[in-house]
């Protein structure tokens, strides 16, 4: 299912709209039905039919039920969460952290894979051919780091026209000046982004890649990752390469607008950077701070991404069509 023609799909699928009375008719029908995000408040599983909820990354911050603030707390927002849990059949786990803190913050109690992140697998099992493709159609040049920025969305920055504005706190002057002969900074929005970067992006330092279909090609070309409270960072860490957390509003955003699941500043596979002049300072030493942040990214990994070894599609889906195969409940 696609929001529009744009979107880029396998050749052994078929890309359907979402809204059309197709994707109506094929959410009825179909026998399986995967998602990581909400169902559709009108969707109701129906008897054999398998959902297969494999969320949108391990959870660093507060959602659902463990988020305290107002926008989680409106009744609207919790019914919509009873809904959605309703509807699984299986809950994938993308580790044995995050199976409680699923369970517990989306108020699911059904059957729960601990499979590892699906999405994880092309970054833990990667594929020379498809990294060269992605770099040819990128425009990368040979000999220069690839830096990608991935931050998460801010309630607090909510757009005139709907969605969030892109809170770019980084000096793309500055940068260019000390980083643009050797680098090239890749700059992917959240989804619920809908501003795009409007400074320097035609002189190929920085590259808007907020509307590149699938955010693991980007992990996957990237040398160094910039990122602050993002599920991103867990994906990353598999590839032992330097992450840099951009945490300007560490206090506000910990205390006022989200809150941690842990203490990042303990935990955190990076340095965390209060302002553009040191995060641009780290990246152009972040050779020498992966060095310095290696033991800091094994220990991550081991606590966050224990279950990730490049083979959880094969689990989710072994165990997915073996649910299909069993008596109608």
């Amino acid at each position: 299912m696609v929001r529009d023609g744009r979107a880029e799909v396998p050749a052994t699928a078929r890309a359907v709209q979402y809204g059309s009375v197709e994707s109506w008719e094929l959410l009825a029908r179909a026998r399986y039905y995967v998602t990581n995000d909400n169902v559709p408040r009108r969707f109701q599983r129906r008897t054999g039919q398998v959902v297969v909820q494999t969320w949108h990354g391990t959870p660093i911050k507060q959602i659902g039920h463990d988020f305290v603030h107002d926008f989680y707390t409106s009744p609207e927002i919790l019914e919509g969460l009873a809904h959605d849990s309703a509807q699984w059949s299986l809950l994938a786990s993308p580790s044995s952290y995050a199976t409680p803190v699923l369970k517990r913050a989306l108020g699911y109690d059904g059957e729960v894979i601990e499979a590892g992140a699906p999405r994880t697998d092309a970054l833990v099992r990667p594929d020379a051919q498809r990294i060269a493709e992605v770099r040819r159609r990128l425009g990368l040049p040979e000999g220069k780091k690839v830096v990608l920025y991935m931050p998460t969305w801010r309630e607090n920055c909510e757009g005139w026209s709907g969605g969030y504005k892109l809170d770019l706190r980084i000096d793309l002057g500055q940068a260019r000046r000390e980083l643009g002969e050797d680098h090239v900074l890749l700059v992917r929005g959240h989804h619920h982004v809908t501003e795009q970067v409007r400074e320097g992006v035609r002189d190929g330092f920085v590259v808007d890649v907020s509307r590149w279909p699938d955010a693991a090609d980007l992990l996957l070309v990237a040398d160094v990752l910039i990122s602050d409270y993002s599920s991103a960072i867990f994906d990353f860490a598999l590839t032992d390469r330097p992450i840099l957390l951009f945490t300007y509003d560490l206090a506000h955003y910990r205390g006022t607008l989200r809150g941690f699941n842990f203490d990042l500043e303990e935990k955190a596979p990076g340095p965390l950077l209060a302002d553009s002049a040191s995060l641009i300072e780290a990246v152009r030493n972040a050779d020498a701070v992966g060095t310095e942040y290696a033991e800091a990214r094994a220990a991550f990994r081991a606590e966050f991404c224990d279950l990730d070894d490049g083979r959880a599609t094969e689990r989710v889906v072994d165990r997915m069509l073996a649910m299909g195969a069993e008596p109608a409940k």
